[in-house]
């Protein structure tokens, strides 16, 4: 695992992608970034071993680097499901299957707007709705929710915010702190929330459970919160 040292240097004029600068680093980003990121994919393997059913597919939409992609794997095991990763950067892709390309999955190089769902029992969205536009998120559940089976689910991780602002302030200030014990100096907490403003779109839990049940999902159930981090697990 390479070692993110990216913000030590002067900021990108387009502000944060997934390049093969971030690609490189991804891993150890996300682990010093995300507070719960290890335990959510733990649950990702648990909830396949609960909800996969017998050849269904599963999707993990943004796949990266394919860790909740493996995870969906390990969890479905002896089921004769089909496992597939979407992710719309080449680079991503590119050592996604180089990573994984020993195992028995299926990495698509595609914006996951365009991926059609269809015969699906688990859907993984791990910390990729914050990244897709607001106006499209409602439309992208729409078609998650169509292509599940019956007692199919979704699993939505992301980053989340606060109605009260002292309350997000506080949050804020927390994940900062968490990122800091983890080894990242004032500097780089910095420049990338810099690099991340209006590229990342946190929204509130009661924003996300709205849109879940507009979207068709007949329950929906936070199973998840670490400072302004959470997880969503929707049944159809």
């Amino acid at each position: 695992m390479k070692h993110d040292a990216i913000y030590t240097e002067a900021i990108h004029d387009q502000g944060f992608t997934f390049d093969d600068k971030v690609v490189s680093v991804f891993a150890d980003m996300i682990s010093r970034s995300v507070p719960g990121y290890a335990q959510t994919l733990q649950m990702v393997e648990l909830l396949a071993h609960r909800y996969a059913q017998q050849d269904s597919n599963l999707f993990d939409l943004g796949c990266s680097l394919g860790a909740a992609t493996m995870a969906l794997s390990r969890g479905s095991a002896g089921r004769a499901c089909r496992v597939i990763g979407v992710d719309n950067s080449p680079a991503m892709v590119s050592r996604c299957r180089q990573m994984l390309c020993d195992e028995a999955v299926e990495i698509r190089c595609q914006d996951i707007l365009d991926t059609e769902i269809d015969n699906a029992s688990v859907v993984v969205l791990n910390f990729v709705l914050q990244f897709i536009d607001v106006q499209q998120r409602q439309i992208l559940l729409e078609h998650i929710h169509r292509g599940l089976r019956p007692g199919g689910i979704l699993i939505l991780s992301e980053k989340i915010a606060f109605t009260d602002a002292e309350e997000n302030k506080r949050q804020i200030e927390l994940h900062e702190a968490f990122k800091r014990a983890h080894g990242y100096s004032e500097l780089e907490v910095s420049r990338k929330r810099t690099a991340l403003e209006n590229v990342l779109i946190p929204e509130t839990l009661t924003t996300h459970h709205q849109r879940l049940g507009d979207a068709g999902f007949s329950a929906a159930s936070t199973w998840f919160q670490c400072f302004n981090f959470a997880s969503i697990i929707a049944w159809k």
